[in-house]
C-alpha cells in the first residue's frame, strides 16, 4: 500500500489519537471513515440543492411528480400481497390470515 503524508494540526492529531485509542482502531481507519462520511455529506448536500432547484421550477416539479407516481404503481407488481419489507430491505411476512 502506498502512503502519502498529510499534515494536520497538533490539536487534531491529538484528537485523532484519542479517538483511535478509545475505539481501538488505527488513526488511518478513523481518517478513512471521516473522509467517507464527508464525501457522503457533500453528495447529499448537492442532491438537496438539485431538488431545491427542481422544486422552484413548478413545471419540472409537476413532471417529476407525475413520473414518480407512474413508477410507484409498479413497486409491488407480481409480489405476494403478504410480503412486505422493513427499512433494511428484509422481508416481513404477514401471517395474520393463516391458521
Amino acid at each position: 500500500m502506498s502512503r502519502t503524508v498529510v499534515r494536520i494540526s497538533e490539536k487534531n492529531h491529538n484528537i485523532l489519537r484519542e479517538i483511535a485509542t478509545e475505539e481501538n482502531i488505527s488513526m488511518q481507519a478513523i481518517l478513512e471513515r471521516a473522509i467517507e462520511l464527508y464525501r457522503r455529506h457533500r453528495f447529499l448536500t448537492e442532491v438537496n440543492k438539485a431538488y431545491a432547484a427542481l422544486r422552484r421550477d413548478e413545471t419540472a416539479w409537476a413532471d417529476m411528480a407525475a413520473e414518480y407516481s407512474e413508477w410507484s404503481a409498479t413497486v409491488a407488481d407480481g409480489l405476494p400481497a403478504e410480503e412486505h419489507w422493513d427499512e433494511e430491505g428484509n422481508v416481513i411476512r404477514n401471517n395474520r390470515h393463516k391458521k
